[in-house]
Formats: structure tokens, sequence, C-alpha cells
């Protein structure tokens, strides 16, 4: 299909000929108690400021304005959930009325604006409750993913100082249930600060013991509570704190100011989404991390529509088709996930004989972010589902789109391996270690010239130094991405690798993305990850990993070859990659992430301790054998 450019052009030389102006007229996309009378205050250089002067509140315009505009009986939340079989909607009344009566049992109990509230729930519609209602008395929420390991959870409750947890008794997996409170009882012992009380949603499955003089029954607490009204906070007032990794292993906690995080969320759904109100749109990730935040609750909400809650996998619960089954029933517009739930249903069902149980003609799009979206699954996903498979890159620090496809202004040429074009609001240039601008078509350094858009993070909580120094410092006017990649001729940008992630085999810099692009192309591969690890003769020499399809039962030797090869002629024998091993599982982070610096640990014999994430050692110790078969990983330190 042969795309004109001219009205991406257009918006995104809009933004650069007038910022200011730009960034007030999505502004009046917002109910504002008072409208702000400037955009950016750029005396707090380099970041700046934005909306400084307005008020507002975010869970008034998710929720209130929509019932105010007669839109009260439209369906806010559908939530549907394969582990516990139970699918609800709930109108934008209902969600009204619940909100209010948990803020108002908040408030009654002593929270109020700026206090800052844990949340630790499952994909329940309690979850998204809990986090409008903190917004709603000017409260600061932080999500914290259900499950996450108690030592976690105390270095979030000592960096943040929550005077109220909101928590679930449990969480529920395909064949196992996770005892939450147990865990945040721990946490509460390890930390140092204490929380003046918890607020325990039980369910059914998994009923928790609660503590006297701490612990309230989620329905008891707000026995008697019925309204609020919403309190108006600063346009640079956080909305929440949202931590990330560190590479220090101390989370960073990212602040995100409510008056942007309207703005971009509204400009975003509208202008690169395409969804608008009425529509239903589906992310499935978790509300424990930035994609929950930004696109199960407050975006959809914000514009009106509907978003689902999906208390699942994609395979497992019960199979390979649970995605397509819930598209079809839910009627979903546009899908947002991760591209390795897309290799998950790949491996399990790579014919697509799931997909041709369901009618999916409602749906119009499918978006991936997250990672690195690999050509081979999105030509897939492509072939499978005939619609516009939709790449996209952004960041927990951003809270919104960088460089995406923006359907709702004009869908440009997809070119699969670039998540496109960037946003307004976004200069990106790649830079090499001096901070020189390369140019085009040359791997370096992702960067962005400051300041950065409404809605990004403005600091770390409580931690400027830090702020400063992680992002700031290296480039300095620009914003360090941590990201490293190209822009083409065309002006497409393409991410290739964590900044980490480029290695350097016999002074030649070489992207282990790249690496892993071919590596997907062979036939029995699902998933695969390639690191660099020490060599004495080249410095650094590509290792790969691979899991294959489900039902393939060729010997490992085989395709290890078969893929050493492919490597070989594709990229070169400048790559040196000589070596690749069939493991079972990768280590992830629950959000899909594969831990590619742990690998390298391993394979480096580095002392390190297990992340979070991985709740099964095994598949550390498997790779530590596999790498050991290959001369490396010669000591165990984990």
């Amino acid at each position: 299909m042969e795309v004109s450019t001219l009205e991406y052009i257009n918006e995104y030389q809009s933004w650069v000929s007038n910022p200011e102006e730009y960034w007030m007229e999505a502004a009046k996309q917002i109910d504002w108690v008072k409208f702000p009378t400037y955009a950016l205050n750029s005396s707090r250089s380099p970041v700046g400021s934005w909306y400084e002067d307005g008020l507002v509140n975010t869970c008034y315009n998710a929720v209130d304005r929509h019932v105010a505009d007669g839109m009260g009986e439209n369906i806010a939340i559908i939530y549907d959930s394969p582990v516990t079989e139970t699918k609800k909607k709930i109108s934008y009344n209902e969600l009204f009325t619940a909100v209010n009566r948990l803020a108002s049992a908040l408030s009654a109990n002593g929270i109020k604006k700026g206090d800052r509230c844990i949340i630790y729930m499952p994909m329940v519609p309690e979850a998204l409750i809990s986090m409008l209602a903190v917004a709603r008395i000017g409260a600061i929420h932080s999500v914290v993913f259900g499950g996450f390991a108690a030592n976690e959870l105390a270095v979030r409750i000592d960096d943040c100082k929550p005077k109220a947890i909101i928590a679930g008794s449990c969480g529920i997996e395909p064949g196992r249930i996770v005892e939450y409170k147990p865990l945040l009882d721990e946490a509460i012992v390890q930390a140092s600060f204490k929380p003046e009380f918890c607020v325990i949603f039980q369910r059914e499955e998994c009923l928790a013991e609660l503590r006297t003089n701490r612990d309230y029954d989620w329905f008891e607490f707000q026995e008697g509570h019925t309204s609020i009204d919403a309190v108006p906070v600063g346009g640079m007032d956080p909305v929440y704190i949202l931590y990330t990794s560190g590479t220090t292993g101390q989370p960073k906690g990212v602040v995100r100011p409510t008056g942007g995080h309207l703005v971009s969320l509204s400009w975003g759904m509208k202008n690169h989404y395409n969804i608008t109100k009425g529509d239903v749109f589906w992310a499935a990730s978790d509300v424990g991390w930035v994609v929950g935040h930004s696109y199960i609750v407050y975006a959809p909400l914000i514009i009106g529509c509907t978003t689902v809650l999906f208390e699942g996998k994609p395979v497992g619960t019960p199979d390979p088709g649970t995605f397509w089954r819930v598209i079809s029933e839910h009627n979903v517009k546009s899908l947002f996930t991760a591209p390795t739930a897309f290799r998950a249903i790949k491996r399990e069902d790579s014919q697509g004989e799931f997909v041709k149980k369901y009618d999916l003609k409602c749906l119009e799009s499918l978006f991936l972010a997250g990672e690195r979206a690999d050509p081979d699954t999105v030509l897939w996903a492509q072939k499978m589902l005939s619609v516009p498979v939709v790449d996209h890159w952004w960041q927990t620090e951003t809270g919104s789109v960088i460089v995406g496809n923006p359907l709702g202004i004009e869908p440009l040429e997809i070119k699969v391996g670039s998540p496109s074009v960037p946003m307004p609001g976004y200069h990106i240039v790649v830079l090499d270690e001096s901070g020189k601008d390369v140019g085009r078509e040359e791997l370096g350094a992702i960067a962005i010239k400051l300041p950065l858009p409404p809605g990004t993070l403005p600091t770390l909580w409580d931690a400027e130094k830090r702020f400063h120094d992680s992002y700031l410092k290296t480039f300095p006017g620009y914003y360090e991405t941590g990201d490293a990649g190209m822009i083409d001729k065309d002006g497409y940008v393409y991410i290739l690798a964590r900044t980490d992630d480029v290695i350097n085999v016999a002074g030649h810099r070489l992207s282990t993305g790249a690496m892993e692009e071919v590596l997907a192309t062979h036939s029995d591969v699902a998933e695969c990850a390639v690191i660099g690890v020490p060599d004495q003769l080249k410095g650094e020499i590509p290792v790969g990993f691979i899991c294959l399809n489900s039902g393939v039962n060729r010997e490992p030797e085989v395709i290890e070859n078969e893929v050493v090869k492919l490597v070989r002629e594709r990229i070169g024998p400048v790559a040196s990659f000589k070596t690749a091993v069939v493991i079972n599982r990768l280590p992830k982070t629950r959000s899909g992430k594969i831990l590619r610096s742990t690998m390298v640990k391993i394979a480096n014999s580095e002392k390190f301790k297990i992340p979070a994430t991985i709740d099964d050692r095994a598949i550390l110790d498997e790779i530590h054998e596999a790498l050991g078969r290959h001369g490396y990983a010669k000591t165990k330190n984990f």
C-alpha cells in the first residue's frame, strides 16, 4: 500500500514550529478545574515543567466527566478471568460508585493529598478501583506487581513510605494460587518504615488472616461511606510512582506528573492508537507495569472507551486460542500486548489452527511493545490476523509512545523491524560515545533532545541526583534512553538492543538484536536471545540461546548448527557467531522481557543476586549448564 506521509509530517512540524501552542491545544481535551496559563516552564532546565499552574484531577477525567456527559450506562471495564471462570461488565455509573466509596473511606482514615498508598493486587477490578480512588483524593499510588517477593516489596515501602497498603489476599496462576498476604506481612517486617494500615481484598480462593489494629477487610473498611469530591491537584503534582529496575539493584521510582499524564494519554489514544469514545481497547498486560497503568487503566477511561481487564495467560488458560476468544467475544477493536505473548502463542499453534475458530472481524489493529518485536513474530501475526501489526517503542519513564505508527493521524508504511517514526514531542538522535550525532544508517546510542514532552518523568522519587546521573549526565542536553539503534534514510527509527547489548567483536560494534532477528527466522525456533561473552582474542563473541516450537523432535545439535550457519550467512563471519544452544525456557521478567544481563553474569561467572522476577532457579541452572558445555560459566555464583 502506498501511503502519503503529508498528514504525519504536518502534525510533527506543527509541534516543531510551536511546541507551546501545540501542547496547550492538546490540553483542551482534558477537563481542568483551572486551565493552565502556559504549557512549559523551562526555568527548571534542562527538563522543564508542564502545566504547573493548572489544577486538575485524574479520577474526575477518567470517571466523573463521562457520567456527567450521560455515558453512565456505557461499559467502562470488561473483566474476563479464565483462571476463575469469571466474566463481569462494570458501567461508568458502577465504577463511579465503587471509586467514590473507597476514596471516601481512605479519606476518613487519614489519607490526604500527597500521601502515598501502595497497591499490591492481582488482575481484578478492585485494583483499578483502588488506583482511581487514591487519585481521586489527591494521594499518590505506587502499584507493585502482585506476588512480587517480600524483600522487593519492602524496598519499595522504605522508598515511598506509604501511609496505607491496599492488597489482595492472593493471585491466581494456571494450576496454582499465590498467597499475597504472607508476602505482605513479611515485607512489613523487613521494612524500616511501617504503614499505618492495610486494606485487604479477600478472594474466596484464599482467605487471608487479618492482623488486629492494622488490617481491614475491603468491604468492612468501606461500610457507611458513599461519596467524596475529587480533590484538585497541580499539573506537576504526582499521580503515581512506578518502580523500574535500576542498574545498581535499587529500583528507580519513576514519578508521573498529573497534568502531562492526562494530556499525553488523551492525545495518544486518538492520534496513535486510533481509539475513540465507545471503542473496546484491550491491553493484555498487568496493572503492575507501565503498560497496565497507561493502557489498561488510565488512557481508555480518560477518553471514555471500554477497557478489557484480563486475568489469564496467552496459552494454558485454557489454550492458545484464549486471545482470539476474548477479542471475538468482547468486540475488541485493538489489541496491545508484548511480542513475548505472541511468541508463546506461535510456539503452541504455529499453523494458527486456533485463530480459525473465532470471528475476528472486529479487530482492526495489533500493537506490540515492551521489547523488540522481531520480524518473524510480526510477519506471523500479520499472516494470522490480516490487520496492521504496529510495533512501537516507549519506556516506563515516558509513560506513552516515543516512536510509533500514528494510525489516528495517518497510517504509515510498516517497515518490519522498525517501530516507525518519532511522535510529536520527541526529537530523536543517534549518538556515538563522545556525544556526536552519527547520522543516518549508523548504529549508536539513541537519545532524545530536551525538554521531554508532557507526561514524561520530571525526576525520580526522592532521588534527584540519581535522576540526573541515570538519564542526563552522559549526553548533556539529551535524555539517555539506554537503547541502541539507528535511523534510516526515511527517518524510521530502529531499536536494536539495550546499549549494554551492543557488543564489540574485534573492533566491530554489533547488535545482538540483529542476530536474534536471524535466529528467529528458523522454522523450528519459537524464541531466542543472544548475549556477548568475553573472548581473549576478540574481546567479545556472541552466544545464542534458542527455544524450540512445540512438537519439534529433531536433534538439538542439528538445529544449533543450522542457526549458526544462518547467522554467518546473513550477518557474515565478522559476527564470529559460532555457538548456539537449545534450552527449554529463557529467564524473563514478569512483563516478558528477557533477562540478558543475568545471562551475561552467569557466563562471566560473576556473583549476583537472583532477580526477584525469577521464581524457578532451574531456568538459571539450565543456562549455567549449557554455557559450561562450551567453556563458559566456570563458576556458579548464584
